[in-house]
Parts: structure tokens; C-alpha cells; sequence
């Protein structure tokens, strides 16, 4: 029921800048925590960051510095600014909620970042 929409990816050089995009429907989305995820070919999905219903935000380790989580809750959106990329940063983008029972997956956005 509850469907995400990701948006945004690219090619980009690395050092490059994209600003993803997600747009949640089905749910009442201001009270929902949400997180990006991505995947890159042959390894598991991480979480890249979060932001809470109430604005806090984490990042990890790899990503912190470089990339932004903000969200619209009128726009039922989060974004994902994403500068000074590196080809470590290549793989398919996802958002969802952080929790432990996930929404159903959307199709993602691919982000390549070339050398």
C-alpha cells in the first residue's frame, strides 16, 4: 500500500553533485522516520542516512560530510543532496522507512559516478 518513488540519479564525474528524490504515498508520511539506502552490485543494502519525523538526521561513517538528508512533509518528500561524489559511491539508491519492517522497495534510482 504504502509506495515510494525515487528519482534524481545519474551519471556524474566523480566530485560531481546530485540531488536525489523520493516521493511517499500511502502513508501519513510526517510521523514516518525515513532513510536512503543503496546497493551496489554483489554487496548488501546500506543505510546512507536518516532523518526523523522531527528533523535529526545521521549519516554514515563513508557518506557524512559529503551528503545532506532534508524532507518536505508537505511534499511528502525526502531528498538526498549528495556532493564531492566518488565512484565508491556508485549503486542503486532506495528510500524507506529505517525501521525494522520495511515498506515494500521501490525500483530505485541508479547514481553512477565515473573516475
Amino acid at each position: 500500500q504504502v509506495q515510494v518513488v525515487e528519482s534524481g540519479g545519474g551519471l556524474v564525474q566523480a566530485g560531481g553533485f546530485l540531488r536525489l528524490t523520493c516521493v511517499v504515498s500511502g502513508t501519513i508520511f510526517s510521523i514516518n522516520a525515513m532513510g536512503w539506502y543503496r546497493q551496489a552490485p554483489g554487496r548488501q543494502r546500506e543505510l546512507v542516512a536518516s532523518i526523523t519525523r522531527a528533523g535529526t538526521t545521521n549519516y554514515a561513517d563513508g557518506v557524512e560530510g559529503r551528503f545532506t538528508v532534508s524532507r518536505d512533509n508537505a511534499k511528502r518528500t525526502v531528498y538526498l543532496q549528495m556532493n564531492s561524489l566518488k565512484p565508491e559511491d556508485t549503486a542503486v539508491y532506495y528510500c524507506n522507512n529505517p525501521g525494522t519492517v520495511p515498506w515494500r522497495w521501490g525500483q530505485g534510482t541508479q547514481v553512477t559516478v565515473s573516475s
